[in-house]
This record gives C-alpha cells, sequence and structure tokens, in this order.
C-alpha cells in the first residue's frame, strides 16, 4: 500500500478532487477516480468523491495499491491487416473490438499483442506497454493505425502527429443532415462534467478542430469524410453529438439504438479510411488507403436502399 499526506497548495484551491490529486500525484485522473470511489481520498480525516472540490490548506490523504506493470500479451487477431510492412514501421487496419495497446482495466487484444503474435519486434522508447505506438484509436473504431518498429522513426513519426502534419481522414455515416453540408467544427473537448469516461464540448476544454464534407445524403443519415487538425479522445463523435448529429450506432454519445439495431450496427459507424506522413527514414510522403470493415458497409448498403423506413 502506498500513501501520502500533505496540504492542498493554494493554486488547486476549488479543483476537482480527480483532477487536482492527478496533478499533484502524478497519477492519471481515472485511477484516482477509481481511488476515490473505494473511499481512500480524504480530506481532514473525511472520505471524497472524484468530483469534489479540493480546499487550500486541508489536509489531503490518499491511499492506493501500486499498479503492476502492464504487460503486451501476444494474441492473435486473425481480422487484423498488415496493409505496409518495412523495417521502420508498419501499417495496420485495426478491427473493431481492438484496443492500441494495454491499459487498465481492458482485458482484451491489442494491436501491439497481435503483433507480437505475428512475430513483430518493436524496438523504441517510453512504457513497455505502449512501445511503437504513436496515436490511437477507439477500440469501437476500426481503419488504419501506423506502428512503429524503430526509435528513429518513433521520434520522427511522434514529432508528426505533434506537428499536425499527418493527414488522417475518416470516414463516418451520422445521423440525419449535415446544415451546411460541409463545415468545420471548432470547439474545445474536455472530460464530461457528469462522467468519468465520456468527453463533451465544454468551455476550457482543449483546442478541438474537425472539418467534414457530406459524400452522401440519405433519408436517415449522412456519410461523411472528416479531416482531423486536433486528435482528441473521441473528437470526432464528441463534435458530432454536439451539432446533433451523433455517429450512427453510437448510443454513448446520441445515437439511436433502434436506428442502429435496423442497419445491424453492434458499433459506431466511424472508420479511419487514409492515413498519409512523410516517410520516418527519407522524408517522402507515404499514403495508404483502407475499405471498410463488412459490418459497415452492410449498414450503408441498408442505408442506400432506403432502410429503415
Amino acid at each position: 500500500m502506498e500513501s501520502r499526506m500533505l496540504p492542498v497548495p493554494d493554486g488547486l484551491d476549488g479543483e476537482r478532487v480527480d483532477a487536482g490529486v492527478s496533478k499533484l500525484l502524478g497519477l492519471s485522473r481515472s485511477r484516482v477516480a477509481s481511488i476515490a470511489d473505494g473511499g481512500s481520498v480524504r480530506l481532514d480525516g473525511r472520505s471524497v468523491g472524484k468530483s469534489d472540490r479540493l480546499r487550500a490548506g486541508a489536509l489531503l490523504d490518499v491511499e492506493w495499491e501500486p499498479e503492476r506493470p502492464l504487460q503486451v500479451e501476444p494474441i492473435e487477431v486473425p481480422e487484423l491487416e498488415i496493409v505496409h510492412d518495412e523495417p521502420s514501421f508498419v501499417v495496420v487496419m485495426k478491427p473493431v473490438g481492438v484496443a492500441a495497446h494495454p491499459s487498465v482495466g481492458w482485458t482484451g487484444p491489442t494491436v501491439l499483442g497481435a503483433l507480437a503474435a505475428a512475430g513483430f519486434r518493436i524496438s523504441t522508447s517510453g512504457q513497455p506497454e505502449r512501445q511503437g505506438i504513436v496515436h490511437r484509436l477507439d477500440v469501437g473504431t476500426s481503419g488504419l493505425m501506423v506502428v512503429a518498429k524503430t526509435e528513429r522513426s518513433y521520434s520522427v513519426l511522434k514529432q508528426a502527429f505533434r506537428d499536425r502534419t499527418v493527414e488522417k481522414t475518416y470516414h463516418a455515416v451520422v445521423q440525419g443532415l449535415l446544415d451546411p453540408l460541409e463545415g468545420t467544427i471548432d470547439a474545445p473537448i474536455g472530460r464530461h462534467p457528469g462522467s468519468s469516461w465520456k468527453f463533451a464540448v465544454v468551455a476550457g476544454g482543449k483546442p478541438s478542430i474537425t472539418h467534414y464534407e457530406t459524400l452522401e445524403a440519405f433519408r436517415r443519415g449522412s456519410l461523411i469524410e472528416v479531416h482531423l487538425e486536433t486528435g482528441r479522445t473521441h473528437q470526432i463523435r464528441v463534435h458530432m453529438s454536439a451539432q446533433r448529429h451523433p455517429c450512427m450506432g453510437d448510443p454513448l454519445y446520441g445515437g439511436d439504438p433502434k436506428l442502429a439495431a435496423a442497419l445491424g450496427l453492434e458499433r459506431q459507424w466511424l472508420h479511419a479510411v487514409k492515413l498519409g506522413f512523410d516517410h520516418p527514414e527519407n522524408g517522402g510522403f507515404v499514403e495508404f488507403t483502407s475499405a471498410y470493415p463488412r459490418d459497415l458497409e452492410i449498414a450503408l448498403e441498408r442505408l442506400r436502399e432506403g432502410l429503415p423506413a
């Protein structure tokens, strides 16, 4: 068991418990929320919840079990397609239901685990369970990912994503018809004030910019192409929901479950179709594309046929 006892500094007065303790102790915000839910965060001897507020000068007492180091478990994922492979990086088509890397609470397959099972060697710096990961896709989102295989490619690609020079193109099917048919959504995204696992457009959130264009319009929805200028967690899903056009099959952000069922969707209709970046070794621009997975293609065909009524 680890513990810390210290006064709350003036700079954290009024801060949420999960955010403030995270800054003080260097633990993730979700980890602090879990500790608080277990009653192990106390202010002046009284247990507080994750959304309670810190008070400057109050005695903060936190106890937690140290986490065991995460490990990459080699697990075969037959649906994971190797789109391109060379000594410095590999591009994969991540199927739905697969995480990018191991994380607390996730027990399913990962991209790194699938690559390990297939005999790939990833040798980069950083946390062992995240080696080679320069960007991520949600578990429920399919599409293209690049994984660095060497230290140089990791450094170059990581910086390219920071500098926003990587071209990331997604296709999404959203409910309703966007007005205007193409445009830019510039709205800050942060954690949802009422949920620790959701995000929302909130004042004070991180700058987030999404460009979209309608490709096809149907009676019940639209197929759109999306280009991301920033890469916030759940960015497309949050921005589309904020426009009252949630991704079909995405009940977390307002998708209609009856409509999803009629289309045979068991996840959000969102796919990373194109990924382009400067080659980490020779600097030449490279670009990769991915076809829609079968479940998304079936749902799209049903929309084109005029279903559901």
